[in-house]
C-alpha cells in the first residue's frame, strides 16, 4: 500500500432517499388552493413528481376541514381531486392519487358525525383528525367515541405535536388505552418542528402505538427537509416498522 492510498480520503456511497418502504402517503396537502398546501396546481405537480421519484405508488391527500378557516366540503375536495389528476396525467406522473380530509375537531364537527352528514374516509373506513396544538379540545374523548360508534376509525394526525398530550401523562395513557391510531409526521423525526416535538415523536415509536407515517407535505420546503431524514439515528429501524401505509 502507498502512502497515497494509507491517507487517501475514503469516501462513502450514499444511498439516494426513497420511501418505497412506505408505499403510501396518507397525509399532505396538495389540491391547489384551498387550505395552506399547495398553492398552485404548477405547485402540485411539482410536489407530486418529487413523491413519486421517493417510490412512493400512492397518495391520499388531505386538504385541511376546519369550521373557522378551512371551510372546505366533500364536493369542494372531490372536484379539486379530480381536476388534480388530469393534471397529474397531463404531466406523465406516474402515481396514484386520491383525497380525504383532515378534520379538525371541534363542536361543528361533532354535530356533523351525530347528523350523519358525509364524511370522507380512506382505507378502512378511517378517518384523519386533528386538534390546536396548545389546548386540549374539552370534546375529544366524546367526539373519538362518537366516530367509533358512528362505524369510523379515527387516526389522530401528528400527536406529537400536541403541546396539551405530552404535558398531561393520563391522556396520552388513557388514549392508547382505547387503542387510538396514531399518525407520526416523518419531518417531526428530522428536528423540522422542535427537538421536543422530536423526542416526543420517538417515545410514541419505542411504545409501538405509531401505525401510519405521513409526510403532512404542504410545500417544497417540507420535502427538502424530509430527504434529510436518513441522518435520523434510528432510520433503518422505522422502515422495519409494521405500518397501516402499505395496506392502503
Amino acid at each position: 500500500m502507498s502512502l497515497f492510498d494509507l491517507f487517501k480520503k475514503k469516501t462513502t456511497e450514499i444511498e439516494p432517499f426513497n420511501l418505497d418502504w412506505l408505499e403510501v402517503d396518507m397525509h399532505s396537502h396538495l389540491i391547489p388552493g384551498i387550505d395552506d398546501g399547495s398553492k398552485t396546481t404548477e405547485e402540485s405537480l411539482e410536489l407530486i413528481g418529487r413523491l413519486s421519484s421517493y417510490g412512493l405508488r400512492k397518495i391520499i391527500t388531505t386538504p385541511h376541514i376546519m369550521s373557522e378557516y378551512y371551510r372546505n366540503t366533500p364536493e369542494i375536495i372531490k372536484m379539486g381531486l379530480e381536476d388534480l389528476k388530469k393534471s397529474v396525467k397531463n404531466a406523465g406522473i406516474d402515481i396514484e392519487i386520491e383525497a380525504a380530509a383532515e378534520y379538525y375537531l371541534d363542536e361543528i364537527f361533532l354535530e356533523k358525525v351525530k347528523a350523519g352528514e358525509e364524511i370522507l374516509t380512506f382505507g378502512k373506513n378511517y378517518i384523519l383528525v386533528e386538534t390546536g396544538f396548545i389546548n386540549r379540545p374539552q370534546m375529544l374523548l366524546e367526539t373519538l367515541f362518537q366516530l367509533e360508534m358512528s362505524g369510523y376509525t379515527p387516526i389522530f394526525a401528528h400527536p406529537e405535536r400536541y403541546q396539551y398530550l405530552l404535558a398531561d401523562k393520563k391522556l396520552l395513557e388513557d388514549l392508547i388505552d382505547r387503542r387510538l391510531l396514531f399518525q407520526v409526521n416523518l419531518l417531526s423525526l428530522t428536528g423540522f418542528y422542535s427537538k421536543p416535538v422530536k423526542d416526543f415523536a420517538e417515545r410514541l415509536i419505542e411504545r409501538g402505538v405509531v401505525k401510519f407515517f405521513g409526510t403532512d407535505c404542504h410545500n417544497p420546503r417540507y420535502l427538502d427537509m424530509l430527504e434529510t431524514l436518513p441522518k435520523a439515528k434510528n432510520y433503518e429501524s422505522y422502515k422495519q416498522m409494521d405500518l397501516k401505509n402499505r395496506s392502503l
